[in-house]
């Protein structure tokens, strides 16, 4: 028998949920917090959510709160998902990047990304595709693809870069697929070593504070903010700021905009598609 939380349990969750990842739920989805823990629900053999909530936060391994943010996280993604930010890769941003390396000398030529939020690793691995296909070659280029998500069961996923036919089927046509991909099965895919091993992931909450030891060349941070509060969309943005290279490039979801919430960027247009980067 399913159990639907009450308003005070909606409450309560919320702000939890706000606690652990940064993902603001207001008191309109307690639907939400019915379909996605009905099995942890079920799993913990608690009587409902005012219970759950209370072996959550009792568990002092945190597998219980590991498998909430699980849960509640959406790891809504695909292959070049809205393909424009690609088509901005492959005809500006990296161009110009590489061009900038080449003039001051570098060599190898290094390239950072990342892809922040990067669920499944979809997105980190489009963009190695995008790196080969125009590049050819990598020699003579030193390429890190870093891949970060808060949820553990994500990371794991993007690591092991094993896919089926409905992900590949979802912006992957048949020559990509059999130039990138190697069969495992007549449904399972994998991403060949040569593009897997340009990306690393790891687990990583945007709103604790982070650094990294090199600046980014380009930033993915696509559809994850739309979650959070005015105040940790503008935290995170002057974290994401000081880890952006000075010429390098933000790229945000289509239906987003950090304009008026953090001046240290500036938009920029190419055809379609906006991008940002650091004033000054």
């Amino acid at each position: 028998m399913s159990v639907s939380p009450t308003a005070g349990e909606v409450v309560a969750w919320g702000s939890y949920i706000k606690e652990i990842c940064g993902i603001n739920l207001d008191t309109t989805k307690g639907y939400l917090l019915e379909t996605r823990l009905a099995p942890l629900i079920r799993e913990t053999g608690a009587a409902g959510f005012s219970e759950l909530l209370a072996k959550v936060k009792a568990d002092f391994s945190k597998g219980f709160r590991r498998k909430v943010i699980d849960s509640i996280t959406t790891n809504e993604t695909s292959f070049f998902r809205d393909a424009s930010p690609f088509e901005l890769l492959r005809h500006k941003l990296l161009p110009e990047c590489i061009d900038r390396k080449n003039r001051a000398g570098l060599r190898p030529v290094p390239i950072r990304i990342w892809s922040a939020a990067c669920s499944t690793g979809q997105e980190a691995y489009s963009t190695g595709i995008v790196l080969t296909e125009l590049l050819g070659n990598l020699r003579g280029y030193d390429v890190r693809i870093l891949g970060t998500d808060i949820s553990d069961k994500a990371v794991a996923a993007a690591s092991y870069a094993m896919y089926g036919n409905f992900d590949l089927g979802r912006g992957m046509p048949a020559d990509r697929i059999a130039r990138h991909f190697t069969p495992q099965s007549d449904s399972r895919w994998k991403v060949r070593d040569e593009i897997r091993a340009l990306a690393t992931f790891k687990t990583m909450n945007l709103l604790e504070p982070f650094s990294f030891p090199h600046p980014f060349d380009i930033i993915f941070c696509r559809n994850v903010a739309i979650y959070f509060t005015e105040a940790d969309k503008i935290r995170l943005f002057k974290n994401i700021a000081r880890c952006l290279a000075k010429d390098g490039c933000l790229i945000i979801g289509s239906t987003e905009s950090i304009a008026g919430i953090c001046p240290e960027f500036e938009p920029k247009r190419h055809l379609r598609s906006v991008y940002y980067q650091l004033k000054g």
